[in-house]
């Protein structure tokens, strides 16, 4: 692990546990970290916390303002951080069911929310159940049990529903204008690429390891050749090849 975020990760969680006490046991690395694909300078930190059980709100204040990028400064474009009771990530639940959510950094917007009932609609309540899905799979334990014994996974139509709401959430954004290599698309693309090969194989790659998989077994879409490209400083693919992937990505999922 590159040396600042393993600097960075041993303070969060002992910080962490500065707040919580013996409440905190558990701490995971997810995202790329866990997926083993973080990229200095593009990659976001993705770490999960767990609770003995629910948190005061006090507490979930006191833990976002000792962890918030101010506080604790990130190395990469931002935190994301999600704090689970240790009974919600055992349930397997599609719910949101967290207990704190902090979004903090340089490179991204600052976002606290306190009560899963709070978070808008619009963003999206389908991300915490594929992280935890995540989680099961390739969560890299920074204290506590290993993820696999603490995390469940959803279940397989649980799984299928969420899948398809997330790429319809991707899919209601405006598509960029003109028919040009457009910023951003790359993620997207990959992002189906992923879903995808958690649909077909049952495992959970990161991005561009998804994109990979596809092309070696033979799917014809160019537009995954470039997305893979882009990742490497080559031109993003255009909206409109984007979005005509993450449609055929979301038909086969919905079956």
């Amino acid at each position: 692990m590159h040396s600042d975020l393993q600097r960075y990760l041993d303070d969060l969680v002992s910080t962490a546990r500065d707040v919580l006490g013996t409440d905190l046991v558990g701490a995971y690395a997810a995202g790329s970290v866990g997926l083993g694909a973080y990229q200095p300078g593009r990659s976001d930190v993705d770490v999960a916390l767990l609770s003995a059980g629910p948190l005061a709100e006090a507490t979930k204040r006191t833990l976002v303002a000792r962890l918030r990028h101010e506080a604790l400064p990130c190395p990469a474009r931002g935190l994301e951080l999600v704090c689970y009771d240790r009974a919600v990530a055992a349930s397997g639940t599609p719910e949101p069911g967290f207990e704190v959510e902090l979004n903090t950094g340089a490179g991204m917007p600052f976002r606290r929310t306190l009560d899963p009932a709070d978070r808008p609609v619009a963003d999206g309540r389908f991300w915490y159940g594929l992280d935890r899905s995540i989680l099961h799979q390739s969560g890299l334990a920074l204290l506590g049990p290993p993820a696999g014994e603490v995390f469940a996974d959803l279940a397989p139509a649980d799984l299928r529903r969420l899948l398809v709401e997330a790429l319809t959430w991707w899919l209601a954004l405006p598509t960029p204008p003109a028919d040009q290599p457009a910023p951003g698309t790359e993620d997207a693309v990959l992002g189906a690429c992923r879903s995808l090969v958690r649909h077909r194989d049952g495992i959970w790659l990161a991005k561009t390891a998804a994109g990979q998989r596809l092309i070696d077994a033979g799917d014809p879409a160019e537009v995954i050749r470039q997305a893979v490209a882009a990742r490497h400083g080559g031109p993003p693919p255009t909206g409109a090849q984007a979005r005509a992937f993450q449609q055929r990505v979301r038909d086969e999922i919905a079956g």
